[in-house]
């Protein structure tokens, strides 16, 4: 039974999914993702509670996950 069916497909991009529904989601994401690491890297986050300003990437991404919710934390663009 499951040795007659292709179970996983390759879509573009190599993307390897089961369904369409699922290529169409995992695509999003990665764009997504790619997107979002690009544009980390054009910003700074101003902490005015701890009085801080991050200007490195990697730091930049985690407080816009954690920070940006918080009051008196800022996200600048970098000039």
């Amino acid at each position: 039974m499951w040795h007659e069916k292709n179970l996983w497909l390759h879509y573009v991009k190599n993307i390897i999914a089961a369904d369409i529904s699922s290529a169409v989601f995992l695509a999003s994401y990665l764009r997504y993702s790619r997107i979002s690491k690009n544009y980390a890297a054009a910003l700074e986050i101003v902490d005015l509670q701890k009085y801080k300003v991050i200007r490195q990437e990697n730091k930049v991404r985690v407080a816009l996950r954690e920070r940006v919710n918080i009051p008196f934390v800022f996200v600048i663009g970098k000039n």
